[in-house]
């Protein structure tokens, strides 16, 4: 027993601690010690799970959100964060940048020198050592998207080796390396289906290496200045093919009760996740004690909630499949009007009228702090008012969804060209069944709505579909970023920030249809206010009306977010650039 604490004792060291390569653990097991049986290599494997990305949100310096899986939608052009992000507005330089952090790669590492000293059946070790290159792959994926190249470390470091303080490696080092890492994952790791979610098996190293492929295929494609177009397509065959095997084991399926108006937040409100669908989640547990605070980060306590543009909210079908933007005026319906007749997902991803939370109160969107849009997320708070200033959530965060594999797989195949009538069925008709939309099929004509508002440049209606849904599917799922810097998108990030319509400044709304006004947009607060009402200051230089005293609700006009081009690839930390002299910055970064 004392050995098995003293493993535990070393394993989260290095985990919490040890940020340089050539740290060793400050303890008396040697590896023949450490790595002698099977329940040792399990335990040492168990610490790696600490990466899986966690739901806590941390405020770093300037109010900006830190290692917050959620929280990837502040960085987002379908959302409205209610501060200045430094990143887009300017004053962000390389005293701000992090993740360039290696310590989790060197407990890697240092599992893989020393694994196969167990005296156990080869097959075994295997099965961990895959589990080991399964979150390799996983942490040089992250860097490669953060910085672009990095230095590839594929073994433990001592102070005095030389590649301690090596340059960073081409791209396409890192990356054939991340895929002999997932491809050993895939062929090594046991099969066995998780029944809790939170275990990596075969099936979650295929997931990952679609997620992987995909990225770095159109990542390639769609970013010229690397040279690497001509090796694009390969890495969009790697994610075709393994989506695909993922989809014919028949291990996973859409979670579908057949109740349109529930189905989907379950993913996301649940304790104990649904693992028909969820493939791997962040485990969280009220009866261990174990939680999160993403129910009053999206509720109406704090300041730092983003809320949906008006932008995006279009973009969800009608129930019956039309598209919402054809029909005329449809910037001049009202919000609780608006929300009707929808993608049901719409409702399970924002608070729509009718929505209720556990006390049955009716609850409005807060537009206080976190609805600034009038848009309020709903998608991950659990229902429970309590929790709101609690700083408690409880519900297991999906982080690795089988409806992400099915998009995975269409966008591949669309960037192919290889899309066709059949892959629709097995992929986004199966996405917006679950969502009551009573007509499934293909679009036979591309919406100018997307063109126009997003992505002018394609001409593809199965891949300007794939991307709609994506939005909507992973909406605060932490992929939109990512997403439009694979896809080169990152322009979408200077776009006006709206909200809902608003018929006429100063008159009283009622947003979720309580037969209360819950809102007004006035210049200045009336002397005798009503009570429950909420006065929202617009014409003071932050917000305005479109048409004057009515319209669509404009928002940020103080600030003007810029994305050149350098800005795909985060700065790397002014301190290892001066630790490392080998090191060279990002491009554009750091200008005199």
């Amino acid at each position: 027993m004392k050995k098995y604490i003293l493993l535990i004792s070393i394993s989260l060291s290095l985990l919490s601690c040890s940020e340089n390569l050539d740290k060793f653990p400050l303890d008396s097991l040697t590896p023949k010690q450490a790595f002698a049986n099977e329940k040792d290599l399990q335990l040492y494997v168990n610490s790696f799970y600490q990466m899986v990305p966690s739901a806590q949100a941390v405020y770093g310096e300037s109010g900006v959100i830190q290692g917050y899986y959620l929280h990837g939608n502040v960085m987002n052009d379908l959302s409205i964060w209610d501060q200045k992000n430094t990143y887009l507005h300017g004053g962000f330089t390389s005293k701000d940048a992090q993740g360039w952090s290696w310590g989790d790669l060197r407990n890697i590492n240092y599992f893989l020198e020393n694994y196969s000293i167990a005296d156990i059946p080869t097959e075994k070790k295997n099965h961990y050592a895959g589990i080991a290159r399964f979150f390799r792959a996983w942490f040089y994926y992250d860097k490669v998207n953060l910085f672009g190249d990095v230095p590839w470390y594929g073994k433990v470091l001592t102070s005095a080796d030389p590649d301690l303080y090596k340059a960073r490696d081409p791209r396409t080092l890192v990356m054939d390396s991340v895929l002999a890492d997932i491809d050993f994952a895939i062929a090594n790791i046991n099969n066995t289906k998780s029944a809790t979610a939170s275990s990596i098996s075969k099936w979650t190293a295929l997931a990952l290496k679609s997620r992987i492929c995909l990225y770095e295929g159109t990542f390639r494609k769609y970013h010229t200045e690397l040279n690497l177009t001509g090796t694009a397509n390969s890495w969009l065959q790697y994610a075709e093919s393994a989506a695909k095997e993922l989809m014919e084991s028949r291990q996973y399926s859409i979670h579908n009760t057949n109740n349109p108006t529930r189905d989907y937040r379950t993913l996301f409100i649940s304790q104990s996740p649904p693992s028909d669908e969820i493939i791997l989640a962040r485990i969280y547990n009220d009866g261990l004690k174990v939680y999160h605070n993403a129910t009053g980060f999206f509720s109406s306590y704090g300041k730092y909630q983003p809320s949906y543009t008006k932008r995006f909210i279009n973009t969800y079908l009608k129930a019956d499949g039309t598209r919402f933007t054809d029909q005329a005026g449809h910037d001049t319906i009202q919000f609780q009007y608006e929300t009707l007749n929808r993608d049901a997902r719409l409702a399970q991803t924002i608070r729509t009228p009718g929505y209720k939370r556990s006390d049955g109160t009716q609850a409005a969107p807060y537009l206080a702090a976190a609805a600034v849009s009038g848009y309020h997320i709903l998608k991950f708070s659990m229902d429970d008012p309590k929790l709101d200033i609690s700083g408690i959530s409880y519900n297991s965060i999906p982080v690795i969804r089988y409806a992400e594999v099915l998009l995975n797989y269409a966008e591949a195949k669309a960037e192919l060209g290889t899309f066709t009538n059949d892959d629709w069925d097995k992929t986004i008709a199966l996405l917006r069944e679950r969502a009551g939309i009573s007509d499934t099929s293909m679009p036979t004509t591309l919406d100018p709505y997307m063109k126009d508002q997003f992505y002018g440049n394609i001409t593809s209606i199965p891949l300007m579909e794939v991307r709609r849904e994506r939005a909507i599917e992973l909406a605060a799922e932490g992929f939109r970023y990512t997403d439009l810097r694979r896809w080169k998108e990152g322009k979408q990030l200077e776009k006006e920030k709206n909200g809902i319509y608003v018929p006429e400044e100063g008159r009283l709304l009622d947003l979720n249809n309580d037969g209360k006004p819950d809102v007004a947009f006035v210049t200045t607060t009336p002397t005798n206010p009503v009570g429950g009402v909420y006065y929202y200051k617009i014409n003071n230089g932050v917000a305005k009306l479109s048409e004057g005293t009515k319209g669509i609700l404009l928002y940020q006009l103080n600030l003007h977010p810029s994305y050149d081009d350098y800005k795909y690839y985060a700065p790397l930390p002014y301190t290892e650039l001066f630790l490392n002299e080998n090191l060279v910055q990002n491009p554009g970064w750091d200008k005199p």
